[in-house]
């Protein structure tokens, strides 16, 4: 009899399908450390919440550090870092764990000043791809998609009007994929010199939004969403409504099996 043994895989299939679609939430992490906090951040906990609804995603929000452990992470697709700021880790072990989150497969989708966070730890800024150097003053500018193949970029403007800051970065990692870049030449000229300074060899155009695949993880980056009125823009909203979407689908239920790492600054070995 064949029965049993069909059975048997058809019940493996249904409990592999049940496991992943509970794997189908994002941590909303909203903890800053001491310095700027943005006023953006009880908006875009709303919007995330209505993206998580919408894309039938459970959210869960914490500014808790102490949920960077292991078995907490272990329920979570993604996570979400709107604007954090400087340190958002309390011990290094939280550091750690949130590494082998990483390192398991999970995602990352940072917003805005998510370039300015956890500026001391090396590793945390090569996944990020770089570290906060300056931006310019709130004004309105261009962003130009760069990438419009990714999916991530769906239904977003080619060329789009922002108001809002143009972050640049320093220690930049160079295996980041740009799919958004400022369009440097729209800036007010009055900050001139510090824009060049800022922009180094960079001429016309400067990264905006990426994705970097980076230790077995994924991180989506968007500097843009300077501005609380930004999370009730329709259009910003599928901004990150897209960046949230291609990390869902790109991540697998996170493996800690294939984390390797002891501590947050272990060598990097694949």
């Amino acid at each position: 009899m064949r029965i049993l043994p069909l059975l048997l895989l058809l019940i493996g299939l249904a409990q592999t399908v049940s496991v992943h679609a509970q794997k189908r939430s994002m941590l909303v992490y909203t903890k800053n450390g001491k310095g700027y906090v943005h006023d953006n951040i009880p908006a875009a906990v709303e919007a995330l919440k209505q993206i998580g609804q919408d894309e039938k995603i459970k959210v869960v929000v914490s500014d808790d550090p102490g949920i960077f452990t292991e078995d907490q992470l272990n329920q979570f697709s993604l996570l979400v870092f709107p604007s954090t700021n400087n340190d958002v880790f309390d011990t290094d072990a939280q550091r750690l764990a949130f590494r082998r989150y990483i390192e398991a497969g999970g995602g990352l989708v940072g917003i805005h000043s998510i370039t300015g966070t956890e500026r001391n730890w090396t590793w945390f800024k090569m996944l990020i791809g770089c570290t906060f150097s300056w931006h310019a003053n709130f004004q309105t500018f261009t962003v130009r998609v760069t990438d419009p193949q990714h999916p991530s970029m769906k239904d977003v403007p080619l060329l789009w009007q922002r108001e809002d800051e143009l972050y640049f970065g320093k220690e930049l990692y160079p295996v980041t994929n740009v799919m958004m870049s400022h369009q440097i030449s729209t800036l007010h000229p009055k900050q001139k010199e510090q824009i060049q300074k800022n922009a180094g060899t960079y001429l016309e155009y400067y990264p905006a939004v990426w994705y970097n695949r980076f230790q077995g993880g994924h991180a989506w980056v968007t500097t843009l969403g300077h501005s609380k009125e930004s999370y009730q823009d329709p259009v910003f909203v599928n901004h990150l409504r897209q960046g949230i979407r291609f990390i869902a689908a790109t991540v697998k239920p996170p493996d800690f099996s294939n984390a390797y790492a002891q501590h947050k600054d272990d060598p990097i070995l694949k």
